[in-house]
């Protein structure tokens, strides 16, 4: 199969993961990178042997290149993810699609006009853990599902992140943070969303910045900080949510499923490995179950390879604009019906993602 070129906007810390996606995938290849600041995008491209390093402008500009990739911040996904698109080029961009509903649509309604895939991180759904979930639903190891259960409970970001602004304004919160590794777990296991309602609340409007180097200095909190969800899904499993910053810690699950056969404990989403656990009703014992699927080690790119595959064979891609606007849909769904004290449903759907086969060769995502 002939490779696709593919040029990285944005070369802060994640990008290097995606570079090093580059270097395996042999359906990728990464010919140049682009920062707004030159030289960073410079000491990348030599760090991983990347041919051109750019300007945004002139990235947009080469002809050669089919995909970008946007590791910018969250509040410049969109312009450059429309950007890409009005260039000619398909993109792959970091969660969440975008900070609003309208700027996701808006990039959805340019691909098609314009015939171009999007893709959305994350791509954990597609690691061996999560898989192998998928299998033991599938293959009915747990009957008929009846609901599931998230927790990300944590003492938010300032006290190790360098610049957790960000995590208390508007587009962050530990749902936007967070959330969008959860529910697209739980649509990959379970299926698209059809009605959601929540209570959200700003536990804490002030918070101190206790890591380096902006010891002390004050935050004023403009997002909520404390979210429980509801999820009803289309076949009728219900879930709850709960994403916190407000919370000392947790021995709370990240996932766990349950059907009429038993319950399947499911790893962190924001991994790609295991451990998966399985308990039969009737059995007073937790069963380990083996990985069925690869991907398992931090493989942050396999969305964007998957996306190279479905563009080079016609087929569909599995973390797909439709999915990750979906996922920005219902996250702002849970904030508004907390808001408005009623359910929200919403006006977006998507495909259940195919699971990947069993088998497949290391670093090649079709048979």
């Amino acid at each position: 199969m002939r490779s696709v070129k593919v040029g990285i906007i944005g070369c802060g810390n994640i990008s290097s993961i995606y570079c090093q996606a580059g270097q395996k995938f042999d359906v990728l290849d990464i010919v140049a990178c682009a920062d707004l600041d030159y030289e960073r995008a410079k000491a990348r491209a030599e760090e991983y042997g990347i041919p051109k390093a750019y300007t945004v402008e002139e990235l947009l500009a080469d002809s050669e290149i089919e995909i970008v990739i946007n590791l910018t911040i969250p509040k410049a996904h969109a312009d450059v993810c429309i950007a890409a698109l009005e260039a000619g080029k398909h993109v792959y961009v970091e969660k969440p699609l975008a900070v609003s509903r309208e700027d996701g649509q808006r990039i959805l309604e340019i691909a098609k006009e314009k015939g171009l895939f999007v893709g959305g991180a994350p791509d954990t759904f597609l690691g061996g853990g999560i898989q192998t979930c998928r299998k033991l639903i599938d293959d009915g190891a747990i009957g008929e599902v009846v609901g599931a259960t998230g927790f990300m409970m944590s003492p938010g970001h300032e006290s190790w992140h360098p610049d957790p602004e960000f995590y208390y304004q508007v587009g962050g919160g530990p749902m936007f943070d967070m959330g969008p590794y959860y529910i697209t777990a739980f649509i990959n296991l379970l299926g698209p969303i059809r009605r959601v309602t929540g209570s959200t609340r700003i536990s804490f409007p002030e918070r101190t910045i206790t890591s380096q180097p902006k010891h002390g200095q004050k935050i004023q909190v403009e997002v909520p900080t404390h979210i429980t969800g509801i999820l009803d899904f289309e076949n009728g499993a219900i879930a709850t949510l709960i994403t916190s910053f407000d919370v000392a810690g947790s021995k709370l699950p990240n996932i766990e499923v349950y059907g009429s056969k038993g319950t399947i404990l499911v790893p962190d989403p924001n991994t790609f490995g295991g451990p998966v656990f399985f308990r039969k009703h009737g059995s007073q014992e937790w069963e380990e179950i083996p990985l069925t699927h690869g991907y398992i080690d931090n493989s942050r790119g396999v969305g964007v390879a998957d996306m190279a595959y479905a563009l080079r064979s016609g087929r569909a891609h599995r973390a797909n604009g439709d999915l990750a606007f979906h996922v920005l849909d219902v996250m702002h769904g849970i904030h508004d019906a907390s808001k408005s004290g009623t359910h929200y449903e919403p006006t977006s759907t998507c495909e259940q993602p195919k699971p990947l086969p069993v088998g497949l060769k290391e670093y090649t995502l079709d048979e």
